[in-house]
């Protein structure tokens, strides 16, 4: 029997999702390794190996492909851990990190302070070198200043450089020259270049990107060396593919060069399971929560398409290569609770993690979180947390809670953590309007996916406030992203600046920049095993109107390309820009102005048939599933209630909840409040629906006969 395993690294847990090639699979979590998150995968595959009575080196031989997602390089931009690094740029061009595109991000902002940038001024290196707006050569490279530069590299012990020139968009000559000699002098030194790994006009977006990716990519490379030990190690022969921030995967050598590939690593997999669940209710539209130990992601996914972006900020350093639009914010079950100078209740997004975790972990954790909440409002039983694998400490929680919040609020323990309940989810209903209502979409017409072990005991009251009237719980959704991992692609993304106006494209210029671009993208594929014949294309262009700032992405066809329909794609982009910002200037004949074409080149690769379980056996009936009844808080009526609590693992398909109620997994909980009632589907999936806004239930879901099999 041959595996195919996900694993994803959280902040607090690892997760694993294991499917066989017969179409089995496990669910596995097990505590991350924060100081070295090789070991927490290391043990995870050790673990899984018992629980299916294997010996170790035989399960591993069986594993014919893993997929990793990772918050290393992200861990490493956010706590400022990643390496010493020089940048070394044109004259004149030194303070780029400081000025970035001259426009602060909080104009009204009295307080505001800049960003620290991740280069200290002393290690900003100039060279005089100089390349114009046409690609012209105005100024060679002179190494004699590059051996300068080497001297006092050496003497500070950089450990890695960026190297980054105006204009080598246009022409890489002199940063290609500098590249090569930089890296013959310096082997042990990670050198990291624009033309390498964003070679696109705007030379802020160009420097950050160049940047960040050379901070991070000594601990990437230095992580992935490590992982890769540990297999070799344990003698693993099969595929490690490492999952990219667009949604794809890559391979590891292409992430130990290109490391800001993994700056959203883990959270990319969560709309890619989004798009499959979705797809199987019959919803091309859906949003993807997903609510961790640490962090709260949201997602969208329009037409069975991940939106993506490229003006990805990560705690304000800026990565404008393609990464999925996810919103992330500090809510998760790790959230504390604390009250402001004003006397207020605040959640998050500092964390307790999971050492030393919440208090009723009993860990150390001295300071109220979200977990602990869900414990003293009944949502949680004590006794069966992650099926009893780790009981929760209910007396200390209460004690504690009090202390901490209760006295200064003027409240019990149990009318506090009612108060973090409601805050921590208006907080994330503020996330989800982000990446939606920002984006010019309305939440109400889309599904709700819920993933994350704490997710479905929150997502109600978000759909409640944002009148989302349905959301689903994947039998997958404790460790969604690592599930989601499995259905991605080889994925790469290529860009090439060509700024001119629409009116005046060249046919034969624009079709050659797409040939070159198809050409790289095949030989790359290729050499990471992928046929021709397996290998899609996504063409897009950047577009504005002639005197805007901002240019809008535009996904068009490959046949809109070879037949050069210019009015095509002018149309589309009108309609576009009317979606995003609620007007266009097509009446008034405005000017387009093209920034960028772009290619993503998608290698399609073997993926499991199904993540949805083969077995659909349990109780017979509703009442065979009911465990008893405890207290637990109702939201819509703000007081505590007996509800009936079921046993979720044992639910089968087609059984019907009334809400208020609970459902109990050994990974994740279920709360309906009185709004909801439920369906089940085989494989333990749960269609939760708002009985005011859908009265006829899932026989309103537009692919009902779908719906039973997720």
């Amino acid at each position: 029997m041959k595996y195919k395993i996900g694993i994803d690294v959280g902040g607090t847990f690892t997760d694993f999702f294991l499917v066989s090639d017969k179409g089995d699979f496990i669910m596995h979590k097990t505590l991350s390794t924060p100081k070295d998150s090789s070991e927490g995968f290391i043990t995870g595959l050790k673990e899984i190996a018992e629980i299916l009575n294997l010996l170790e080196c035989d399960f591993i031989d069986n594993i014919d492909t893993i997929v990793h997602g990772t918050t290393v390089s992200t861990n490493a931009l956010l706590t400022m851990g990643g390496a010493k690094t020089a940048l070394i740029t044109t004259k004149g061009f030194r303070d780029a990190l400081e000025m970035r595109r001259g426009i602060r991000e909080e104009r009204y902002d009295n307080h505001y302070k800049n960003v620290i940038p991740l280069v200290p001024r002393y290690l900003r290196y100039t060279v005089d070198e100089r390349i114009d707006a046409e690609g012209t050569i105005l100024s060679d490279l002179d190494t004699k200043e590059l051996d300068i530069i080497i001297k006092d590299l050496k003497e500070q012990e950089v450990k890695a450089a960026a190297v980054c020139f105006m204009n080598s968009y246009l022409n890489n000559e002199n940063e290609k020259t500098a590249t090569e000699y930089l890296r013959e002098a310096l082997p042990d030194v990670f050198i990291s270049s624009s033309y390498e790994v964003l070679p696109s006009v705007r030379f802020y977006e160009r420097v950050s990107t160049t940047v960040v990716n050379a901070y991070i990519g000594v601990v990437v490379d230095s992580y992935l060396k490590s992982l890769l030990g540990k297999l070799d190690d344990l003698n693993f022969k099969g595929k490690l593919m490492i999952m990219q921030s667009n949604g794809g995967v890559v391979t590891p050598d292409v992430a130990r060069k290109i490391a800001t590939v993994t700056v959203l690593s883990g959270p990319a997999a969560a709309p890619i399971a989004g798009a499959y669940y979705a797809d199987l209710l019959g919803y091309d539209n859906c949003i993807t929560m997903d609510m961790g130990g640490t962090s709260f992601d949201a997602s969208l996914v329009v037409n069975k398409q991940c939106v993506t972006s490229t003006d990805a900020d990560i705690d304000r350093y800026r990565v404008a290569l393609p990464t999925l639009d996810i919103i992330t914010i500090g809510a998760g079950g790790g959230s504390i609770g604390w009250v402001d100078k004003g006397g207020l209740l605040q959640m998050g997004p500092k964390s307790a993690g999971s050492l030393p975790g919440p208090i009723s972990y009993d860990r150390g954790g001295e300071k109220p979180t979200c977990t602990d909440a869900d414990l003293l409002l009944g949502y949680l039983d004590p006794d069966y947390f992650a099926g009893g694998k780790y009981p929760l400490n209910k007396n200390k929680t209460i004690d504690i809670t009090e202390k901490e919040l209760g006295k200064s609020l003027g409240l019990n323990s149990q009318e506090a953590a009612a108060g973090m309940y409601r805050v921590i989810n208006m907080n994330m209903a503020q996330g989800v309007r982000q990446v939606s209502v920002e984006r010019g979409y309305d939440p109400r017409e889309f599904l709700m996916i819920c993933a994350g072990g704490a997710g479905s005991i929150h997502a109600g009251e978000i759909c409640r406030e944002l009148e989302i009237p349905m959301f689903v719980v994947p039998s997958v959704a404790p460790i969604f992203c690592a599930a989601g991992m499995l259905l991605g692609d080889l994925k790469h993304d290529y860009v090439r600046s060509y700024m001119t106006k629409f009116s005046g494209l060249v046919k034969t210029e624009f079709l050659e920049l797409y040939k070159n671009m198809k050409e790289e993208a095949i030989e790359t594929l290729i050499e990471e095993g992928i046929n021709e014949d397996k290998i899609q294309y996504i063409p897009s262009l950047d577009l504005r109107y002639v005197g805007q700032y901002h240019e809008v992405p535009l996904e068009i066809s490959m046949d809109d390309i070879y037949a050069f329909n210019l009015d095509g794609i002018k149309n589309a982009f009108h309609n576009e820009h009317n979606r995003q910002f609620g007007y266009e200037l097509k009446d008034e004949g405005t000017e387009l102005e093209v920034i960028n074409i772009r290619l993503r080149a998608i290698g399609i690769t073997e993926k499991p048939h199904s993540l949805t379980g083969n077995i659909d056996v349990g109780a017979d009936s509703l009442n065979d599933a009911l465990k008893g009844r405890r207290k637990a808080y109702v939201p819509e009526i703000d007081q505590m209630k007996e509800v009936p609590v079921y046993n979720g693992d044992i639910l089968k398909s087609n059984f019907k909840i009334e809400g208020p109620s609970i459902i109990e997994q050994v990974n994740t909980t279920v709360f309906l409040g009185e709004s909801y009632n439920c369906e089940t589907g085989i494989g333990g999936a749960f269609i939760v629906y708002n009985k005011e806004l859908m009265p006829d239930g899932v026989n309103s879901i537009v692919n009902k006969k779908e719906s039973v099999i997720i």
